[in-house]
């Protein structure tokens, strides 16, 4: 299955409501598993009172869909109650992924985030290094999830899941990371940003 869209919400929880915050994203889960266009969700943790969903569709329809739906209506009727600012929500392109083929029996705890713009004149070869990126990471055993994407402000980047944080860690001394190192000086406009993230919920719709 070719997955072509991705949303990225990220949502800054009011002082105090950090646990009423995860109840609601890992409440979402059965809305979300009735969205046959939903391919892959997942609620995530950046940091303290920092939390975020990132979800990904075949096509745009789909992503619509989303949008229109259940999950989205709950979260604009929560937003006043329990963030901070009204939810950030990006729409991005998916340029290579890695989905399993059934859903894992267990559940993913650790996620990556990595983010960077590509130097004028080299959007391209930075597009395709994500694309070439993709047979490296199918080889990881303990990568279940993977997404090169490009997100609307001519940012770049990859988002990862892992069942723990040795397979994170087995990720990031991996080729993947070595090539972008190698190429960084000729690839990237900027130093890549970062985020180790916790994994509170997640769905598979294979």
């Amino acid at each position: 299955m070719t997955i072509t869209k991705g949303l990225l919400v990220r949502l800054e929880a009011k002082h105090g409501k950090d646990d009423e915050v995860e109840d609601f994203l890992s409440s979402a889960l059965p809305l979300v598993r009735q969205e046959a266009g939903t391919k892959a969700w997942f609620a995530l943790r950046f940091g303290r009172s920092e939390y975020g969903i990132i979800d990904f569709f075949p096509d745009e329809a789909s992503r619509d869909a989303h949008l229109k739906g259940a999950v989205a209506t709950v979260l604009i009727q929560k937003a006043d109650e329990l963030f901070e600012t009204s939810p950030d929500i990006q729409k991005i392109d998916i340029l290579a992924s890695k989905l399993p083929s059934v859903a894992p029996a267990e559940t993913n705890t650790k996620g990556l985030l990595l983010t960077f713009k590509a130097k004028e004149g080299h959007e391209q070869e930075v597009i395709q290094f994500l694309k070439d990126a993709q047979p490296l990471v199918m080889a990881e055993e303990d990568t279940i999830a993977w997404f090169a994407i490009r997100l609307p402000n001519d940012e770049y980047g990859i988002f990862d899941v892992f069942p723990d944080n040795g397979g994170r860690l087995k990720h990031l001394v991996g080729r993947v990371p070595q090539e972008l190192a190698k190429h960084a000086l000729s690839l990237l406009g900027s130093f890549p940003d970062m985020h180790l993230l916790k994994i509170t919920a997640e769905n598979f719709n294979p």
